[in-house]
């Protein structure tokens, strides 16, 4: 009897084994998402600039907030933490409360 439970377990690993080998490869040749564009009006360098330097906010306003900054300046601070002095355009747009704009 044992032989016989030892054989059915080696069996079950083996198709499961099988099982997850199949899957795997099957996620590695699924399609990937579409590369995000930038939207009408906005260089392509802002999607990269703008998602590493809000990469610390999960809020989407941040962004959107850099694209419209960006695509003013053609510049974006060059990281989550830089200093915006790096690019005085951006660091110098207001809105009507005299904040900074840009994030």
């Amino acid at each position: 009897m044992k032989k016989f439970s030892y054989a059915t377990i080696l069996m079950i690993s083996l198709v499961l084994t099988s099982a997850i080998v199949e899957i795997a490869d099957a996620m590695s040749t699924a399609p990937t998402s579409s590369p995000v564009q930038a939207p009408p009006g906005v260089p392509g360098f802002c999607v990269s600039k703008c998602g590493w330097r809000c990469s610390r906010n999960p809020r989407n306003l941040c962004k959107k907030l850099c694209m419209t900054c960006c695509a003013k300046c053609k510049c974006v601070p060059s990281g989550p933490f830089a200093d915006k002095s790096e690019c005085p355009c951006y660091r110098d747009i207001m809105n009507n409360e005299g904040q900074s704009k840009c994030p």
